[in-house]
């Protein structure tokens, strides 16, 4: 069973969280998410855990307990979507006006003399 954790202090690492988890049953892996950039915790995780049974006790026992300032958010993974299309645009034309003519508000909308 994958479990999703978030509300993690910022200092806990894998080791520690596999340690919080395996007093439920046997730990797969638990994964703190780090930023790529900064190399700092995201303040949650992923834990596999071998048994549903256990996992939903860990889930039980542990959501909504605090281990720093904020309580925990401990509820089963969802899975993940398809990962989000990149490029195209959305349809928005990106280019400008590329109309002729003015907008003139005193004549209500659009000319073509361009004055």
């Amino acid at each position: 069973m994958k479990i999703f954790v978030a509300g993690l202090p910022y200092d806990l690492d894998d080791a520690e969280l596999e340690e919080i988890f395996e007093k439920f049953g046997p730990v797969v892996s638990a994964k703190v998410a780090i930023d790529k950039e900064t190399g700092k915790s995201k303040g949650f995780a992923f834990v596999e855990m071998q048994n549903r049974e256990e996992g939903q006790e860990a889930i039980d026992s542990l959501n909504d307990i605090s281990l720093g300032k904020k309580p925990l958010v401990v509820k089963e993974a969802e899975e993940r979507s398809a990962p989000p299309r990149s490029g195209g645009g959305g349809g928005f034309n990106r280019g400008g006006n590329s109309g002729g003519g003015n907008f003139n508000r005193d004549r209500g909308g659009y000319n073509d003399r361009g004055r």
